[in-house]
């Protein structure tokens, strides 16, 4: 693991340690004490020094990257020039210009690079999209108040804002279920460079819509509606939700599998990139609105 993010200590570390084919193996941090601090709560993980500490590391082969999101491609390059393979927290990338030129560094080199949205590999969600018939409009909201003011989300130049932060759940749900839109329409509240809550309208060539809420205003809020013709199917907490599995080892066991079976990601990386330019989509009408 590179960088000692709370999304990695919280999920991502007690994941793969739970994990069947998978270990903790170091753990490296920008603060190299608090890395001894984390590996030591795990049998025979180490704690390098640095980065590039750890990705020289022959007994490493594949890499969780939960960095700040302008961090992505930098060290998501340098761990598979290292010959690693890289599991990346989502966003994959600031932009879909930068997911592309990391996918042809990957594939080029042969290691596999996954992008980390875990709420995918929840059979919850899986058996809710799967019993959707004739979806025409989806509703996606994923919001909460942003309380640190020091946090990198609110920063412009680290890959901050609502929508790539939690609108990229509701883009990619809605596009899992209609497909990919062909008209995009959005409104943000700006303030600091970066956007606080964005609301987008997605249109699709069959006549279906989308409406995609992200908010660092809001109370906790996550919700999931579809209105099909036949019925009108709801899921509570959709993103983010640990009822029967715990969906952050569901992910990392299919990371790995992928990696020992010789295996295509379960989310592959043009599904990572299509996202991205719906994300660049939102963006670029919410600043032209």
């Amino acid at each position: 693991m590179l960088g000692a993010a709370g999304i990695a200590i919280g999920a991502v570390l007690p994941a793969i340690a739970a994990s069947r084919n998978g270990r903790v193996a170091a753990i490296a941090s920008r603060d190299p004490g608090r890395a001894k601090k984390l590996a030591d709560a795990y049998r025979g993980a180490k704690a390098p020094y640095s980065y590039e500490e750890l990705l020289a590391d022959p007994g490493v082969d594949a890499v969780y990257i939960p960095l700040v999101n302008n961090l992505h491609k930098e060290w998501t390059m340098r761990a598979v020039a290292a010959g690693k393979h890289v599991l990346c927290e989502k966003p994959l990338a600031m932009n879909a210009q930068e997911a592309e030129e990391m996918a042809v560094v990957a594939q080029s080199a042969g290691k596999l690079l996954m992008e980390a949205f875990m709420y995918r590999f929840h059979p919850r969600t899986r058996r809710f999209v799967d019993a959707l018939h004739d979806p025409i409009y989806v509703q996606a909201s994923f919001g909460f108040t942003m309380k640190d003011t020091s946090d990198f989300r609110l920063q412009a130049s680290l890959g901050g804002g609502a929508l790539l932060d939690v609108g990229c759940y509701g883009v990619r749900a809605a596009r899992w279920i209609l497909g990919e839109p062909s008209n995009v329409q959005a409104r943000a509240r700006m303030q600091g460079g970066i956007d606080m809550t964005t609301s987008a309208l997605l249109q699709f060539p069959g006549g279906q819509t989308a409406a995609v809420w992200a908010s660092f205003d809001s109370p906790e809020e996550q919700s999931l509606s579809v209105v099909a013709r036949d019925d009108v199917y709801r899921l509570d907490r959709p993103f983010s939700s640990r009822e029967e599995v715990d969906e952050y080892q569901v992910m990392v066991e299919s990371f790995a599998d992928s990696i020992l079976l010789d295996k295509p990601a379960a989310i592959p990386l043009s599904e990572s990139i299509a996202n991205m330019k719906v994300l660049d989509r939102i963006k670029e009408a919410a600043a032209t609105s």
